[in-house]
C-alpha cells in the first residue's frame, strides 16, 4: 500500500493540522508515514502546504512531485497542485472559494466540497479544513475515519478539547458529502492559453491573500 497527498492553502485554513491528523492517524495504524510541511514566513495569510506519504513499506522520500491526490483549498493551490496529480487521481477542491469551472484537469476523481458552508451549519467557518480532510478519506480510503477521529484529541491541544465534538463533526460531514456527491469531469488544462494564471500563482505566494 502507498499514498502520497499535498495538502495547500493559505496559513490558517488548518492544512498543517489535517496533515498531522491523516499522518498520526496512518501511524496508529501501523503504517510507515512521513509528514513533510511547507510554509511562508507570514504563517496566518501566507502560503502552507504539506505532503503526507502513507506506506507499509519503508519510504525512500517525504517529497514527491507527482501525488496520488490533493487537497486544495483556495484558487493559487488549485492552479499550483492539480496539474502535479497523477491521471486518475483524487482532487479534493475547496468549494466555497471555487467552482467545478476552476478546476484545470478532465482526468482526475475530483469533488468540489462546500467546506465553509458545511462548516457554518456545524457551528465555527474555521472547521472547513476538517471537512475537507473527511471527504477526502472517504474518497480516499487511505485510513479510517474513526481512526482519524479517535486520534483528534492527540493533535487538538488539550485546552481546547471541548472543541473535539465539532471537528468530530466536521470529518463525518465531510465523509457524508463525498458519499452523496457524484465525481464531475472537468476540462483540461491549456497551459499555453492559462500561462496568466499560472503566472499568477508565482506572484501570489509571495504576497497577502486578497479575498480568501
Amino acid at each position: 500500500m502507498y499514498h502520497d497527498v499535498i495538502m495547500a492553502g493559505f496559513g490558517g485554513q488548518g492544512i498543517l493540522l489535517i496533515g498531522d491528523l491523516l499522518a498520526l492517524t496512518a501511524m496508529n495504524e501501523g503504517r510507515h508515514v512521513t509528514w513533510m510541511p511547507s510554509y511562508g514566513v507570514e504563517m496566518r495569510g501566507g502560503v502552507a502546504n504539506c505532503t503526507v506519504v502513507i506506506s507499509s513499506e519503508r519510504i525512500g522520500s517525504p517529497i514527491t512531485g507527482s501525488p496520488y491526490s490533493a487537497i486544495v483549498m483556495n484558487r493559487p493551490s488549485l492552479l499550483k497542485f492539480a496539474p502535479r496529480v497523477k491521471s486518475g487521481g483524487v482532487l479534493i477542491v475547496n468549494g466555497s472559494f471555487m467552482t467545478a469551472e476552476d478546476v484545470p484537469r478532465s482526468d482526475l476523481d475530483a469533488l468540489t466540497v462546500p467546506t465553509s458552508e458545511i462548516a457554518l451549519e456545524i457551528g465555527d467557518g474555521r472547521l472547513a479544513s476538517m471537512v475537507a480532510l473527511g471527504a477526502f478519506i472517504e474518497k480516499t480510503r487511505c485510513v479510517s475515519l474513526e481512526n482519524a477521529i479517535a486520534a483528534l484529541g492527540e493533535v487538538v491541544p488539550p485546552k481546547r478539547h471541548n472543541l473535539l465534538p465539532i471537528n468530530e463533526e466536521a470529518l463525518r460531514a465531510g465523509s457524508r458529502f463525498a458519499l452523496g456527491a457524484q465525481p464531475v469531469k472537468f476540462r483540461a488544462l491549456d497551459l499555453e492559453a492559462d500561462k496568466d494564471k499560472i503566472h499568477a500563482v508565482e506572484i501570489s505566494e509571495n504576497e497577502a491573500p486578497r479575498g480568501f
